[in-house]
Formats: C-alpha cells, sequence, structure tokens
C-alpha cells in the first residue's frame, strides 16, 4: 500500500492569507482543502499589525480545516524576500568517528562550522543550501554519509533576512496556535512548482506579480542566485483606478477584474461600462481604451524597474526567459505586455491542480511541493535549523520569565547601552548580490 503524508502550507500576502492542505501519495499530490481570507495586518509583504494578521490567519485556516475535514496543526510557513541577502558559506571540520565513517552528525557539525559567518544582529539566517560537499579534497558530492575520510568541507549557499521580518511572522504563526513545520523563502517555494528541472538548471527568472509588491528572483544550477523586491504591485493598479476615475477602492478593484486589460491597442473606445462616481447621483460611462490606458502605465512602470534590477546582474542573459506568475499576472494582456518590456519571452505560470488554476496559489502550492521533495540532506539542515530555533525561544522565554519588577532598573540600564545599528549602504548590497551572482553565475 502507498505512503500518504499530509502537508499544509500558509502562504501571508499582502492581500490574502492562503492556506493549502494537501495529501502526497507516492509522490502525487492530491489537494483536499484551501483556505483564502482577506489579508489584514499587512502592508507591502510586511507584518505591520500581529493582531489583527493572526486573526486573518485562524478565519483562513478554519476555511481549510472545514473543507479538508482535518484538524491543523503544523504549517509550512513562506517568507517574503524583502531585504533577503545571498551569500557563499563554507564550513570545514575533522570526521569524529573512530572508524572515520561520515555520520549524519558530522553533516550537522560542518553545518554547525558553515553557521559561524559573521551576521549582522538586526539580520538572522533564514536558512543554509548545501551545494556541495568535499571528502578529503574529492568534491561534488550531493550526500556523504557512508563515505570514508578524514575530512568533510562543505559548499553551501546562506540565505539572511531582517530579523523582524521573520520574527513577526513566526510570532503571527505562533499566536494563531500552530507549529512551524518549516520557514521556506517564497520565490524557492514558487520555483519548485513554476519551473522545470531545465529551467531550474541552465538558469531562468521568476516574476511574482503580487498585491503588496513585485518580486523577481533568479534560478541557476538548482539554486536561488538572486532576487529583488519592488514595492509596487496589483494593488497600484487598483489604487490608480481609484484615483483617476474617483471611485471606491472596492469598486476599483471589481472594475479591473470585470473590464481590465493591460494592452490599449487591444481594446475600442466603443465600449463602455458604468462607474460609480463619488460625488454624482448617477454612474457615469467610462469606455475601456481608458481604463486599459491607466493600467499599463502602472505596470510599464512596475515592469521597468525590475528590468533595471535584472540587467545589473544580466540575469535577462540566461536562456530561460521570465514566468509570469502571481495574483495581479492573471490580469489579460499582461504577459504580452511583459514580453513588450524584457524583450525575452515571458510566458504564465498557473497551478494546474483542480480548483486552483489560478496564479495567486503558486506559493501555497509550492510551499507543499518544496517540503514534500527535500532530500535527506536537507532534511537534516532543516531539523538542525528549527533544533537552534527551538532553543533560542526557550531561551528567550526564559529570561523573559526570570525577569521581575525588581530587575527593571537593570533592564532599562542594558538597552542603553546596547549599540546603535547602523544602516547597510544601499549601493553595497546591490554591489555585493550583483558580485555574488555574476561570480556564480558559470559555475
Amino acid at each position: 500500500m502507498g505512503t500518504t503524508e499530509m502537508y499544509v502550507s500558509l502562504d501571508i500576502g499582502t492581500t490574502s492569507i492562503k492556506v493549502v492542505v494537501a495529501e502526497y501519495i507516492n509522490g502525487q499530490m492530491n489537494i483536499i482543502g484551501v483556505g483564502n481570507e482577506k489579508s489584514e495586518g499587512l502592508n507591502r509583504g510586511i507584518i505591520v499589525d500581529i493582531d489583527k494578521t493572526v486573526q486573518s490567519i485562524n478565519k483562513a485556516i478554519k476555511q481549510a480545516e472545514q473543507k479538508a475535514n482535518v484538524d491543523i496543526h503544523n504549517v509550512i510557513v513562506g517568507i517574503p524576500s524583502n531585504s533577503v541577502e545571498i551569500e557563499a558559506c563554507h564550513g570545514m571540520i575533522a570526521v569524529s568517528g573512530e572508524n572515520r565513517e561520515i555520520t549524519e552528525e558530522d553533516v550537522q557539525n560542518v553545518l554547525a562550522a558553515a553557521m559561524v559567518k559573521s551576521v549582522p544582529p538586526e539580520r538572522e539566517i533564514l536558512t543554509i543550501l548545501p551545494e556541495e560537499f568535499i571528502v578529503d579534497g574529492f568534491d561534488g558530492i550531493k550526500d556523504p554519509r557512508g563515505m570514508i575520510g578524514v575530512r568533510l568541507e562543505m559548499h553551501a549557499v546562506m540565505l539572511t533576512g531582517p530579523k523582524t521580518v521573520i520574527h513577526n511572522t513566526k510570532r503571527c504563526v505562533e499566536k494563531a496556535g500552530l507549529q512551524i513545520q518549516n520557514i521556506v523563502l517564497q520565490p524557492l517555494a514558487a520555483s519548485s512548482v513554476a519551473m522545470s528541472s531545465g529551467e531550474r538548471d541552465f538558469g531562468t527568472i521568476l516574476v511574482d506579480l503580487g498585491g503588496g509588491q513585485t518580486t523577481a528572483s533568479v534560478m541557476h544550477d538548482h539554486q536561488l542566485k538572486y532576487t529583488s523586491v519592488n514595492q509596487e504591485g496589483g494593488d497600484y493598479v487598483t489604487k490608480d483606478i481609484s484615483v483617476i476615475l474617483n471611485t471606491t477602492i472596492e469598486n476599483a478593484e471589481r472594475i479591473k477584474r470585470d473590464y481590465g486589460y493591460a494592452l490599449p491597442e487591444e481594446t475600442s473606445q466603443e465600449e463602455k461600462f458604468p462607474v460609480e462616481v463619488i460625488g454624482k447621483s448617477q454612474p457615469v460611462k467610462m469606455d475601456e481604451r481608458y481604463l486599459s490606458e491607466i493600467i499599463e502605465a502602472r505596470l510599464v512602470q512596475i515592469f521597468e524597474k525590475v528590468k533595471n534590477e535584472l540587467d545589473k546582474v544580466g540575469a535577462r542573459e540566461l536562456p530561460g526567459g521570465v514566468i509570469l506568475t502571481g495574483g495581479a499576472a492573471a490580469l489579460p494582456g499582461t504577459v504580452e505586455l511583459a514580453e513588450d518590456i524584457f524583450e525575452i519571452p515571458v510566458k504564465l505560470y498557473i497551478p494546474n491542480q483542480m480548483g486552483m488554476r489560478y496564479p495567486a496559489f503558486t506559493t501555497g502550492i509550492g510551499l507543499i511541493q518544496y517540503e514534500a521533495n527535500l532530500d535527506e540532506i536537507h532534511q537534516i539542515v532543516k531539523e538542525y535549523q528549527l533544533g537552534i530555533a527551538k532553543k533560542e525561544t526557550s531561551s528567550y522565554n526564559a529570561k523573559s520569565e526570570y525577569l521581575s519588577e525588581n530587575d527593571e532598573i537593570n533592564s532599562l540600564e542594558f538597552e542603553r547601552e546596547k549599540p546603535v545599528k547602523k544602516e547597510k549602504n544601499k549601493e553595497d548590497k546591490w554591489s555585493t548580490k550583483a558580485k555574488s551572482f555574476i561570480s556564480n553565475f558559470f559555475d
């Protein structure tokens, strides 16, 4: 009889929070429940109100539980790539066993050695992605367990993100009464379903056009090489329509969904639709061409900014072209407009699971796909990092309980002695990312 495993993903987006419940039977995904709730407490992909976000998460979880007829306790959580930095890291240890056979403990030890790398206090390690192991000088090894050696090395990619973003996400999930099964960077999750193995190998750009922001990421050699975030998304198109047509946000969203098209030349001035204008008692007739021009102006601006960032690392030279996904990418004409701007092939990815054929669910499904297909080495890495996170949380809680009213003065003195955090120069960030990407480009 085939093995069955259940996974639940939690995609915390600016416009909606999506929960996907899926069974994996003999490697095949079967969606059994979905929760989709309007997002409260987020702004441009970042949590700004924990309590409101927790309420939205609970509503989405409840929807998914009712549809799947299961109780949800563990979730795979997606983290946005805002201010995420990608850098190489290296660890080296002496094999500990008397017989010199490399074990899981040795893999954990070399992982710990790689994580010794200095990380600024305002940042936190999201994950370590092993690229290769080296045993006594023999490289290209994917899983060294069971091999005989004296020295074990590991080359990996370290992903770090803002501590505030990571902490707030964890806090919201925990306050919702859920356990974190894994934390996955959203571009890694989305690319696991939106790209084929060949596209991830030869190099492809993924553009996730969300509601609050647009994320561009580059996969090459099956590794995430670059990511950037533009703080504009589909919500900005809605706001433009609302301001220019002098109508409410709700009406603007409905108009965009029902009549919107990204290419003005393919619309007609003769086709008109009613708009409820603030201050007027009767709806005003508006033509589709004018609406399309409003939409096009904002999307062109978004795509031009994304293009400029990709050109800093020469990503458009990769053979895979651009894969477009995300809720805002569903607007008709968006793919054709993106192709005009990027000047390379662009295609739209839509999940093919029944009832999920909408690009907004790409990340939610991707989180499950990514987790279900982790190999044993990446499972070891995940469990090691989750173990560290639990120790840090329990240590923090113990310290919090230990503090009493009598400790208040000492606590305040400790706060005063904290060094002032210096903001990292943006140009240094871009140059570091660009150099890292170019140096790894043809590895």
